[in-house]
């Protein structure tokens, strides 16, 4: 795998453009979402259509996303420790803002900090020689992921096993996926159940890059989109504060 890896990074120069497109057409959806956000519980504006399910299935559709791009890249990177060690200084810089500004909630393990943990374990994974490969891989990964949505609320396998409070008791297990009975967030995004998405990601993309890109998803792009998505941390850190200005002027 680590010979493949090489060989594919080599070919690729790093990168595979329908990443950077997809990666660059979800960020633009996530700054969509978060000014409708803003619009409707900061400024007060009406989106009455703003609201579950579609909230849901569009905020899912975002950072499920991100997840799944990143995992797909994880076989390509240089350094998975590096990656995860800059997605953990920008969650904490988030965390420490957030909490200070206290313009909405606290930001406590949102996606930037998932994004961190899930490259972190396939650092460590990589190293075992233990990073899932395959289309079977992946599909076990998948249906253990939307079998594990609902864990933080207390449920699984799709509602249907309802899980021991006592899980859920305390405070220092909110960053695996059991939040405490007093923990808030303003984005939610812990271990488990999404690093099971990331990894169905590094499963295709490990099986991907011992196979070779097609030229097609080698040479995507869409300039506006490709951009965004080559910067996708950067957009993330600098467009909420952007928003907050541009619908704090509405008040």
């Amino acid at each position: 795998m680590e010979a493949a890896r090489d060989t594919a990074r080599q070919h690729l120069g790093g990168r595979v453009g329908i990443f950077d497109v997809v990666r660059g057409f979800s960020v633009v959806s996530m700054v969509l979402f978060h000014l409708c956000y803003d619009l409707k519980f900061i400024t007060g504006v009406s989106l009455s259509w703003f609201e579950p399910p579609l909230q849901d299935v569009w905020r899912a559709s975002i950072s499920w996303t991100f997840l799944f791009v990143a995992g797909c890249m994880c076989p390509l990177s240089r350094s998975n420790a590096r990656r995860a060690l800059q997605y953990g200084l920008v969650a904490l810089a988030i965390w420490l803002v957030t909490t200070m500004v206290a313009v909405d909630t606290p930001i406590s393990f949102g996606i930037i900090y998932c994004m961190a943990a899930c490259t972190l374990v396939a650092y460590a994974l990589q190293r075992l020689r233990a990073l899932p490969c395959g289309y079977l891989a992946a599909a076990v990964l998948l249906v253990s992921f939307l079998a594990l949505q609902g864990l933080s609320q207390g449920t699984v396998l799709f509602g249907l096993v309802k899980l021991p409070s006592v899980l859920y008791g305390s405070e220092w297990l909110s960053w695996l996926g059991l939040p405490g009975p007093s923990f808030a967030s303003g984005d939610y995004y812990p271990l488990l159940p999404y690093l099971l998405i990331y990894l169905v990601g590094a499963a295709l993309g490990t099986r991907w890059a011992e196979s070779g890109y097609p030229e097609w998803a080698k040479r995507a792009n869409v300039p506006p989109l490709s951009f965004v998505g080559r910067h996708a941390l950067l957009v993330y850190v600098v467009h909420q504060p952007v928003l907050l200005l541009v619908t704090g002027a509405l008040l």
